[in-house]
């Protein structure tokens, strides 16, 4: 089974995560198939980019996302788009709608401690 999930990054008390696609089987720093996105949670407001194209694709094959990223996609409006999609709607009007809310976020690019 294939699963989103994240993966840790960044240096000792200073996290930040890579969302990949791996199998459900590998170490959570282990092998993965692709890279789908960026968390940092240090940010204030997290700072969340998210490749939805990919993301869609992956689904729609059957990847689960984990329960830590399916709440990602819920703060973010993905996983509502991408019910939205299995309903049949267009995928470039989605594309276009989270890049409008993506650049409606606003990011400061401090972190704090």
């Amino acid at each position: 089974m294939v699963r989103i999930r994240l993966r840790r990054i960044g240096l000792k008390g200073q996290p930040s995560y890579r969302l990949v696609v791996a199998d459900k089987e590998s170490p959570r720093d282990g092998r993965f198939l692709e890279i789908v996105g960026f968390y940092n949670p240090r940010t204030e407001p997290p700072t969340l980019d998210i490749k939805e194209e990919r993301v869609f694709e992956w689904m729609g094959k059957g990847a689960q996302p984990s329960d830590s990223v399916a709440q990602l996609f819920k703060m973010t409006g993905t996983a509502e788009r991408f019910e939205r999609l299995k309903k049949g709607e267009a995928v470039e009007t989605l594309l276009a709608e989270a890049e409008q809310a993506r650049a409606a976020r606003i990011v400061n690019p401090k972190t704090r401690k």
